[in-house]
């Protein structure tokens, strides 16, 4: 484990959905299947552009416009319902999540969070199916408990703030536009994550775009790029 003074950063903020979870696509399944429910044959491309990286009860104006229904507080809460449901039976981890986030938290002395737009319930769920509830005990932050969702930079902020860090000396790692607009928001250094043929990912260059410093593909490598050490695939 490196000295913590030879750490580029004072903490790493983790988003959740995309990142350490390999959860886009099971939800947004069920969410493209409810929209179909209610007349909406919004392809699977589609859905994920118009949805992934963003709070659903922020986009219900989107349903409306296409559907004609009001979106109301029991149809959002049949959606999570239906979307832990399909969760518990189907996360994995993101490939070489779990032991970069146990890594970076071994070098970091536990300087470590997970700060998600997602509801808290689902983000807890996550962790725990794959096993790094214990990692992120405690250091779990939800933007449906912040007064903006990303690209608000308020979850972050939160997070930086209970860990008693600058979020200008943060590292974010993120996978959407969305998010990597609420860490630059912040002020941390983005890293965005773009695994290759991932249809539930975006492209390098969209996020960059949206103002991610570095792009890294393979969760492996995480740990050698936060602590200094040579990676297995360089970043650009």
């Amino acid at each position: 484990m490196l000295e913590t003074a030879t750490l580029a950063y004072d903490a790493v903020l983790f988003d959740c959905d995309g990142v350490l979870v390999d959860s886009e696509r099971i939800t947004n399944t069920v969410l493209r299947t409810m929209l179909h429910e209610l007349g909406w044959q919004i392809s699977e491309a589609d859905c994920f552009r118009l949805f992934v990286g963003r709070a659903l009860r922020d986009e219900t104006a989107v349903i409306t416009a296409h559907t004609g229904f009001t979106v109301t507080g029991e149809w959002l809460d049949t959606f999570r319902l239906r979307r832990n449901d399909a969760l518990l039976r189907n996360l994995l981890p993101i490939p070489g999540a779990v032991g970069a986030a146990r890594e970076i938290d071994l070098a970091y002395r536990g300087r470590i969070a997970c700060a998600s737009g997602a509801d808290r319930h689902k983000v807890e769920l996550q962790l725990a199916k794959v096993g790094l509830d214990g990692t992120f005990a405690g250091k779990i932050f939800s933007g449906m408990e912040t007064p903006r969702s990303k690209p608000a930079p308020d979850v972050y902020l939160a997070a930086a703030a209970a860990l008693g860090v600058d979020p200008a000396r943060s590292a974010v790692v993120e996978d959407t536009p969305t998010g990597v607009r609420a860490g630059v928001a912040a002020g941390a250094t983005v890293y965005g994550f773009c695994p290759p043929d991932s249809p539930s990912h975006n492209a390098p260059q969209v996020l960059l775009d949206a103002g991610a410093t570095h792009i890294f593909t393979a969760m492996a490598d995480l740990p050698a790029l936060l602590t200094g050490r040579p990676a297995a695939h360089p970043a650009h």
